[in-house]
């Protein structure tokens, strides 16, 4: 069953995330409410938060960060992510949530 914080959007997903910048380490903490939490090293200023989110997540999923977008949320915690990749293939690379 795929989580209320990723869906299918076209031949690829978008997630939607709550992030906590400033944090001691780069982390997926869990959910918050019907977002994933994410827990970003980088502090919220010019971008830099943004910025890491995006290098996690394409790290993480194992895709160029050209193939992770920002598609809302830039100055505020919540933010929905456009990721190339299916939301079924996307899934099993969250494997602490």
């Amino acid at each position: 069953m795929i989580p209320t914080w990723l869906r299918s959007d076209g031949e690829g997903c978008v997630i939607t995330v709550h992030v906590q910048p400033g944090a001691k380490r780069t982390e997926i903490v869990g959910e918050h409410g019907d977002a994933l939490k994410i827990r970003l090293a980088a502090p919220p200023v010019d971008g830099k938060a943004n910025e890491a989110l995006l290098s996690y997540l394409a790290e993480k999923l194992s895709v160029s960060r050209r193939a992770v977008e920002l598609r809302a949320g830039a100055t505020s915690r919540r933010k929905l992510v456009a990721v190339d990749l299916p939301a079924a293939e996307a899934l099993p690379l969250f494997d602490t949530v």
